[in-house]
């Protein structure tokens, strides 16, 4: 396993400011009375033209940072950190970007990978074609698309959880639990081995079926939740994967949500920072859909405790098999939330023996929310539903507060 404590020495601040581009200059503030540990922070560089590698320093003390080509054109389009604050806690970051030289290397705190697969060779770990982007018509995913990448998908984690996405007409988020911090997929690639539980690896902790999952997005019909079967190509990416987050895509187009509508192209772009158990999701359509409805939600799981507020906070607490195979699998507790802002919500759902859902809108061509998740095996999560659903309040009031940023130059 990977400890993202384990830091690798930052290189003397003065040996790169000869080659300084440009210097910028940030007051953060915390704007709640709660304190705050990871909290991400992200620069727009759109201004600038020719970035190649950036440091950022808090009280002269270097923070690991990560450069993003989110559009893949070959330039970076963001800077993101993230840095522990304390109540209402004020700190000036000094970023400074150059225009020569390769990023700049941190100890990783978050992964993502595909992995496809090779039938010829029976050996773990030694069928790895690593690939970063993989498109299918409608075709070849509605016949073998599950079957086509190692774990069924884009997998990817934080030092604190990790999860796929199937690349079917499911798109659904399934969970892996760890037991103690670290970075993992690499070495068990969501199957782990006999071994490596004993050593104290994680394994898979829930079973989806056509459920939502962890906040899959799906149709809607007007009475029930409808899978992304109708489409003409269906593209799974990762785009960053670093020391500070990794970003993965999911992209549907021609997808008709109902059998009239016309069709859409719709993009999910799924952020998980280092030191986060929760994702952000953000989902774009190439047009604005006023006219269509959507849903999504968390899978009940079986005999779950259910928590809502009424006002966009949902979560459950629940224990069930991960797997059909329950001599070689142990049950599992899980802890699940998402919280969908007002201006999404169409309505929430009552429960049902599958979900926990709602029904959504896009606010013009967008849709954002957030989800999380704990095991009951971690050794540094929640272990009872009281706790779960206390952290996921405390959840939704800083999802609410973000850390704002000013910059003085």
């Amino acid at each position: 396993m990977i400890n993202y404590k384990q830091i690798i020495p930052a290189v003397l601040l003065f040996a790169c400011q000869a080659n300084a581009q440009v210097t910028i200059q940030l007051q953060l503030t915390n704007p709640t009375k709660m304190e705050r540990t990871d909290a991400p922070v992200v620069v727009n560089l759109s201004e600038y033209n020719d970035v190649r590698s950036a440091m950022v320093t808090i009280d002269g003390v270097e923070q690991p940072c990560q450069l993003d080509d989110l559009d893949q054109d070959g330039r970076f389009d963001e800077l993101a950190f993230v840095t522990d604050f304390t109540k209402k806690q004020k700190k000036d970051a000094i970023v400074t970007l150059f225009n020569n030289g390769e990023p700049r290397q941190y100890a990783p705190r978050t992964y993502a990978e595909m992995v496809m697969r090779n039938s010829k060779v029976k050996e773990k770990n030694k069928h790895d074609i690593y690939i970063s982007s993989i498109t299918v018509d409608k075709e070849t995913a509605n016949s073998n698309s599950y079957n086509i990448l190692h774990h069924h998908g884009v997998a990817f984690e934080s030092e604190l959880i990790a999860l796929r996405i199937y690349l079917d007409q499911r798109q659904t988020l399934d969970l892996y639990g760890k037991f103690h911090e670290g970075l993992e997929l690499k070495e068990t690639q969501f199957y782990t081995s006999d071994e490596q539980k004993q050593q104290g690896y994680g394994d898979d902790v829930l079973w989806v079926g056509n459920t939502f999952g962890l906040g899959a997005m799906r149709g809607w019909d007007g009475t029930a939740p409808t899978l992304l079967s109708d489409y003409q190509r269906r593209t799974q990416r990762i785009l960053a994967t670093g020391p500070v987050r990794t970003i993965v895509e999911v992209k549907d187009d021609g997808w008709r949500v109902t059998p009239t509508a016309l069709p859409v192209n719709m993009t999910i772009r799924y952020t998980l920072y280092g030191g986060h158990r929760d994702i952000d999701v953000d989902v774009t359509f190439n047009r604005n859909v006023p006219d269509l409805q959507f849903s999504t939600g968390i899978i009940n799981v079986k005999n779950s405790e259910e928590f809502s507020d009424k006002d966009g906070l949902r979560a459950c607490w629940g224990t069930d098999w991960p797997a059909t195979d329950t001599l070689k699998w142990k049950r599992e507790t899980v802890g699940l939330a998402i919280y969908m802002p007002a201006k999404y919500r169409v309505k929430e759902m009552e429960a049902n023996t599958d979900n926990y859902a709602y029904v959504v809108k896009a606010d013009g061509n967008k849709i954002h929310y957030s989800l999380s998740y704990t095991s009951d095996n971690e050794d540094f999560g929640y272990h009872s539903a009281k706790t779960w659903f206390d952290f996921v309040k405390l959840w939704r009031k800083q999802l609410e507060a973000p850390i704002e940023v000013i910059r003085k130059s």
